[in-house]
Order: structure tokens, then sequence, then C-alpha cells
């Protein structure tokens, strides 16, 4: 459902200058030889580690990078490298080990320029590893946190408004994850477990596309548990803030078969 997304060229360049980047995702057949311990100058480190990212090796990239950390921890190039480093990783697709790298970096450099970018790549690679609604949410959950706190803590910058479109669509995939849960227990006739899960959209999800159905839902529901003035109060909302929807139209033919006096006439 969630396609990979390439971080915009101008959020990459704010935090690590501009990358050419490629579609490839370099294997690690030449990451031992490439990150044995060499003693080698900063410059020329750090450049090899740039060739190997500019021609699709991310995996190498990543620990050359690593190794421009470790040969020289104190050097203007190491905290760039950190950050090159996690997005190495994330370029590989390695998310667990960018999460990690980048999660590092903001241990040690808390209050340093590039800290958004850092807690947006976070946010990027739990974002791109969402699966289908079928499936266990704790990715889904980790990827609103993280955009949650990039709205929370950097409100004005372009990280934000990324993160505002992107948790609009977790949101609806949460939703949408209650609504199959809701309606796998309808179907099994367990009517008060598919309530409870109904509700959750309504109640927690009111901006996402699943809320009419839901509310229908919980009609169906209501009347199957013999309770039509709770079933009146759904197609209430439906009537009011959906008038037009397939969902209200069907609610209102459901009361008016199984609660008529419920209806209004």
């Amino acid at each position: 459902m969630f396609e990979s997304s390439r971080l915009k060229p101008v959020i990459l360049a704010a935090a690590c200058g501009a990358l050419v980047l490629t579609a490839g995702c370099g294997g690690g057949s030449g990451k031992k030889k490439d990150a044995a311990y060499v003693a080698r100058d900063v410059d020329t480190l750090y450049a090899a580690a740039r060739q190997r990212l500019d021609t699709g090796r991310t995996k190498q990239a990543a620990a050359l990078f690593d190794e421009v950390e470790r040969q020289h921890p104190y050097s203007p190039w190491a905290r760039r490298a950190e950050l090159m480093s996690a997005f190495s990783y994330y370029a590989a697709r390695d998310y667990n080990q960018a999460i990690q790298s980048a999660q590092r970096f903001l241990s040690i450099h808390p209050g340093n320029k590039s800290a958004p970018y850092a807690y947006y790549l976070i946010a990027i690679c739990y974002y791109e590893q969402i699966g289908d609604v079928t499936r266990d949410q704790k990715t889904t959950e980790q990827a609103k946190a993280a955009l949650t706190d990039i709205i929370r803590r950097y409100p004005t910058t372009t990280y934000a408004s990324d993160a505002r479109l992107k948790l609009d669509l977790v949101n609806d995939h949460l939703a949408g994850k209650e609504m199959t849960v809701g309606r796998n227990y309808q179907e099994r006739g367990k009517w008060l477990a598919a309530t409870l899960r109904f509700r959750q959209v309504v109640d927690n999800f009111q901006t996402t596309s699943h809320v009419t159905e839901a509310l229908y839902r919980l009609v169906e529901c209501y009347l199957s548990l013999g309770l039509p003035e709770e079933a009146q109060k759904a197609a209430a909302v439906l009537e009011r803030n959906y008038p037009n929807s397939k969902w209200y139209e069907r609610a209102y033919k459901l009361m008016d078969k199984h609660a008529p006096k419920f209806v209004a006439s």
C-alpha cells in the first residue's frame, strides 16, 4: 500500500549536500574489504565513501562512513559521516541499521542543526516498512509516533509539512486495520467485539475515509445487540455529517426495516 519514496532532493541537500542517487542498492560483497582497518587520511576515506554512495554501492558506503568516524572521531568530518552512514543504510533498505545510526547521531549531537533530518530519517524508515492491514501494525504505530514527534519538535519545517501528509496516510492505514478486524468479528457474530473496533475508528480516526462505513457498521451491530437507541445515534451522526453517502442511505433503510419507530417521519 505504501510505496517506497526516496527522500526529496531539497531535504537531502539540507542535511547531507547534493547527492547523486541511483536505484541500485549495492551488495555486501566488497564490504569487508572496503571497511577493513587500513589507516587512511580522512579526506581519502570520506571521498571513497561518497564514491560508493554515488554509484549505488550503499552498504559499502555505510561501512566506509562508519570507518571515517572510527578512524577520525574528532575530525569535523566525523559528525557528517555519522549522518551519511544512516542515510546510506536507508538507501540500502537496511532500515533497522539506519534507525540505529540516526538514533546514535541524535544521542551524541542532540542540538545539531541536522537533528531534524535525523528524526525525519527515522520516521521514513518506519513509514516505508508499513505492510498491509492484515498484518501486525507495530511498525505503523512506530511510524505514527515518529512522524508526530517531528511535527511537535519542528512544526514550521519542511520535514513537518511532509510528516503531516504521511501521518494522514498512516492514520487511514490504522483505521483500515480496525475496520478489517471489526468486520471479521461481525461476520462471526461477535457483535460487542466488533462494536469496540468500529467505535475506535469513529472516536480516534474521524478524518479518515473509513469513518462513514464505521458508523454504518455500528448501526448494524447495535441493532443485532438489541440496542436500537444506540443504532439511532450512529445513524443520526451519519445523517448530520454524511447525508449524501451510500452508508447513510443503507443505514436509513436498515433502521426503517428493523427499528421503524426510531426513524423520523
